[in-house]
């Protein structure tokens, strides 16, 4: 028997459909960036004590913030070394961000971080967070924190759960 006449694909989609479904999915990204840009916006207004830290938000995409802080001197501990509980900060308003681009309220459920190197005052501290896992109620986000020159200062692994709501108003 011919194998083609068992074949069950779909013929191929024209130039024109192909460039109907690409412009379509450029057009989901947009408005997918357009509303992680927007939420990021909200909770960084509302985010007192982000702010506090001199905290900033250098990048959000969904499922995804880039963040940095100044380690200040009154931010050390009494090794002169920046305090965990700072470092902490930064990667969870990180992963806060990240995992509220999508404009659904979502909170820490839980995290892990470990301390792998000491950070100094001046240092410019980078936190990226970045999506593993989502769920319709639960997700899973990786933060790497770095010091000026890349090296890894923490590792963060914060677990998300979604409550009822919009990071936006409506």
């Amino acid at each position: 028997m011919d194998q083609r006449s068992n074949d069950k694909r779909s013929p191929a989609a024209s130039p024109a459909e192909v460039r109907e479904a690409q412009e379509a999915q450029q057009l989901a990204q947009q408005v997918a960036q357009q509303v992680a840009q927007a939420s990021a916006n909200h909770m960084y207004a509302n985010d007192s004590a982000t702010q506090a830290l001199g905290i900033v938000l250098l990048e959000v995409r969904p499922g995804y913030a880039r963040m940095q802080m100044t380690v200040r001197d009154d931010m050390l501990n009494g090794h002169r070394t920046c305090h965990g509980g700072y470092i902490f900060t930064l990667a969870d308003s990180a992963f806060a961000f990240a995992c509220n681009s999508y404009n659904q309220v979502t909170v820490a459920a839980g995290c892990a971080i470990e301390f792998l190197a000491p950070a100094f005052a001046g240092e410019v501290l980078v936190a990226e967070a970045v999506e593993q896992s989502r769920g319709s109620k639960t997700g899973v986000y990786d933060v790497t924190v770095t010091n000026p020159s890349g090296r890894k200062v923490a590792l963060m692994r914060g677990k998300s759960h979604v409550w009822k709501g919009s990071v936006i108003p409506e």
